[in-house]
């Protein structure tokens, strides 16, 4: 589950949507006259990502078939498509954050779309114009993420209180369930935006419980909203099947 709150402002996805071209070209400009001083970072980036990627290449496929044996390459059907992008404006310490990236629907990005790097989840995409996508932070109160424990499955909503762009909070986690400082939160895969174990954090303090059913937790981004240089966006090859199965359940 993704949930953007709050999220219905008409105007301001039309306002969005229209001053990307305008807006994007003036971040492009500005953007490509420093690149030079990270370029030996950014390169290292990009190899790790692109060994990450092929590490896990096989996360992008799904069995078509119920088999423990694969026989050739017919049993898979690709799922998700990866497609890069640079963050050309990038802000952090505002309440709704959002983000500017340098492609847009003539290279394939829609609404909707997940933007991730190495070090796990950024954001999403919200607003697209031809060259260029506007995308809403992890570091915005309007979004929350379905979040799991990656040791024991359980689940809970990771948003972000305004407060330190490098942490957030997980809610919804049962004070039973045991859970400590070092713990990796992940995606859940319950939303159709983003896949299952895509990084999110990890577990910085579990605040004593004021006498309710659940934990409160702190959890330290695993990405630096500071330095963040490319991204990837995510496309789910198979969104549209599942949003109308589920559409149709809730009828």
């Amino acid at each position: 589950m993704l949930l953007l709150v709050n999220y219905n402002n008409y105007q301001k996805t039309i306002f969005l949507n229209s001053s990307n071209a305008v807006a994007g070209n003036l971040y492009k400009k500005v953007s490509s006259t420093t690149d030079y001083l990270a370029l030996a970072e950014i390169n290292e980036q990009l190899n790790r990502e692109n060994t990450r990627l092929k590490n896990i290449l096989a996360d992008s496929y799904k069995m078509s078939v119920d088999s423990s044996v694969l026989y050739n390459d017919s049993l898979y059907q690709q799922q998700y498509i990866y497609r890069t992008a640079k963050i050309i404006n990038n802000s952090v310490n505002k309440h709704l954050n959002y983000i500017t990236l340098d492609k847009g629907s003539l290279h394939g990005v829609k609404s909707e779309m997940a933007v991730v790097t190495a070090n796990g989840v950024v954001g999403v995409v919200i607003s697209v114009s031809k060259n260029f996508s506007t995308a809403i932070s992890l570091l915005n109160s309007r979004i929350s993420i379905s979040a799991k424990i990656k040791k024991n499955d359980y689940f809970g909503s990771l948003t972000w209180d305004g407060k330190d762009y490098k942490t957030a909070r997980l809610s919804e986690i049962p004070v039973h369930v045991p859970i400590q400082p070092g713990d990796t939160i992940v995606t859940s895969g319950f939303s159709s935006i983003f896949p299952a174990g895509l990084l999110l954090g990890t577990i910085q303090e579990v605040l004593p419980s004021s006498g309710g059913n659940f934990h409160e937790v702190i959890i330290a981004f695993t990405n630096d909203f500071k330095s963040l240089s490319y991204v990837k966006v995510i496309g789910d090859l198979l969104k549209t099947e599942r949003v109308e199965l589920e559409k149709g359940e809730s009828e």
